[in-house]
C-alpha cells in the first residue's frame, strides 16, 4: 500500500508530511526521554527483519492482487506505538529512497498509513483492550486479525482520501474505495494470522518480549545478555527471508496497484511532467541503487514499449540483484534505526 506521488498534489502531501513529522517529533522525545536503551538493540532487528518481510508479497486468489505484511502492528506490540513509529519509519524510507518504493512526495502520506495508524491506533486501541494482560493463544489471534484488519481498513480509507483529496487523478472516490477496502480486508486477515504466529512464536520463546515497552526498566546489560539469542535468529531469518524467500514473492500487483488499475483502467497513474513531482522523480531516480529490487538496467528493460502486451513475469524470481536488494536493504535499515537510536541516546545524555 505504497502509495506513489502520481495520487498526491504538493498540498496534500505537504499536509501529510507535516502530520506524519509531528508525530515523528513525539515518538522521537518519547523515546528519549524513557529508558528505552535496552529496547535499541532489538529495533533496529525488528526493523531489518520487517523490511525482508515486506519483499514478500503473497497471491490473493481470485483478483490477480497480492499482498505483503505491513509490520506496524507488530512492532507496537512489541516495542510500544513510539519506538515502533520510528522503526517502521525507517523501514519505508529507506524503502523509498533507494528502491523507489513509494514516492519521495508520497513519503508522509506512507508514514501515516502504514505507520501511524497501526501503531497509535489498531495496536493500542485494538489489539490492547482484546487481548488482555495475559491473553490466550486463541484470544491473541483474534485479536491481532481484527487490529490488522482495522488498521489496513483504516489505511485504505486514508489513501483513498488523500487522493480524492489531491484532485490529479480521474479516480473517482466510490469506485475506487469498493476495491480498496476489500482486497485489503483480506490482506488485514493475513497480515493478522501472520502477527499471530510470531507473537505465538515469541510466547513460547521469550515471553517477555511481548511487553518489552513496559520492561524496559530492567538492568540493561541483562537485558542485552538475554537478547543475544533471539537477535541472533532474527538476523538469520532476515537474511533468508530477504535474500532467498524473496525470490518465491507473487509477481501480482498489490492491492494499492490493484485497485487504481481497476479504477482508472490503466496499470499506474502519470504524475505531471513538470514541477515538484518531476524534480522528486529526478532525484529518486538518482538515489535508487536498485529501483524496484532490481538492477536499474533490469528495471527499465522491465518497463515494455507502449501498445506491447507484458510477458508475464517469471516465478519463482531466482536473482542474484533480489538477493542483494533484500540484503542491503536489511542492513541500511539496522544502521539507520541504529543511528537514530545513538543520536537520541547521545541527546539524553547531554540533556
Amino acid at each position: 500500500m505504497h502509495m506513489a506521488d502520481a495520487l498526491l498534489s504538493p498540498a496534500t502531501a505537504g499536509v501529510m508530511w507535516l502530520a506524519a513529522g509531528a508525530v515523528m517529533a513525539v515518538a522521537s522525545r518519547r523515546v528519549r526521554a524513557g529508558p528505552q536503551e535496552p529496547l535499541l538493540p532489538l529495533m533496529g532487528m525488528l526493523g531489518a527483519f520487517v523490511f525482508a518481510a515486506q519483499m514478500i508479497n503473497f497471491g490473493i486468489p481470485g483478483t490477480g492482487s497480492s499482498g505483503h505484511l505491513g509490520g506496524g502492528l507488530l512492532l507496537a506490540i512489541l516495542l510500544g506505538p513510539h519506538a515502533a513509529f520510528i522503526v517502521i519509519a525507517s523501514v519505508l524510507t529507506v524503502q523509498a529512497l533507494l528502491f523507489a518504493d513509494g514516492g519521495l512526495l508520497a513519503l508522509g502520506a506512507n508514514l501515516f498509513n502504514l505507520g501511524v495508524l497501526p501503531c497509535y491506533l489498531a495496536a493500542p486501541l485494538v489489539y490492547r483492550p482484546l487481548a488482555g494482560a495475559a491473553p490466550s493463544s486463541r484470544r491473541a489471534t483474534i485479536a491481532a486479525v481484527i487490529a490488522a484488519v482495522v488498521g489496513l481498513q483504516l489505511g485504505a480509507l486514508g489513501v483513498v482520501l488523500q487522493t480524492v483529496a489531491s484532485g490529479i487523478s480521474s479516480l473517482p472516490m466510490q469506485a475506487f474505495l469498493g476495491l480498496m477496502l476489500p482486497i485489503h480486508l483480506v490482506v488485514g486477515v493475513v497480515e493478522g494470522l501472520a502477527t499471530a504466529a510470531l507473537l505465538l512464536f515469541l510466547r513460547r520463546a521469550r515471553p517477555e518480549l511481548l511487553d518489552a515497552a513496559a520492561h524496559a526498566q530492567s538492568a540493561p546489560s541483562r537485558r542485552r545478555r538475554s537478547l543475544r539469542p533471539l537477535l541472533t535468529t532474527l538476523a538469520v531469518v532476515t537474511l533468508l527471508t530477504g535474500g532467498v524467500l524473496s525470490w518465491f514473492a507473487s509477481t501480482q500487483p498489490d492491492g494499492l496497484e490493484w485497485s487504481v488499475a481497476r479504477t482508472a483502467g490503466s496499470p499506474e497513474p502519470t504524475a505531471p511532467p513538470q514541477g515538484l513531482h518531476a524534480a522528486l522523480a529526478t532525484l529518486q531516480g538518482r538515489l535508487a541503487v536498485l529501483p524496484d529490487y532490481a538492477l536499474p538496467e533490469a528495471a527499465a528493460a522491465a518497463v515494455p514499449p507502449a501498445r506491447v502486451q507484458p510477458a508475464p513475469p517469471a516465478w519463482p524470481a531466482v536473482s542474484g540483484a533480489r538477493t542483494l536488494a533484500g540484503v542491503l536493504g536489511s542492513l541500511v535499515t539496522l544502521a539507520l534505526v541504529a543511528a537514530i537510536g545513538f543520536g537520541l541516546r547521545r541527546h539524553r545524555a547531554r540533556a
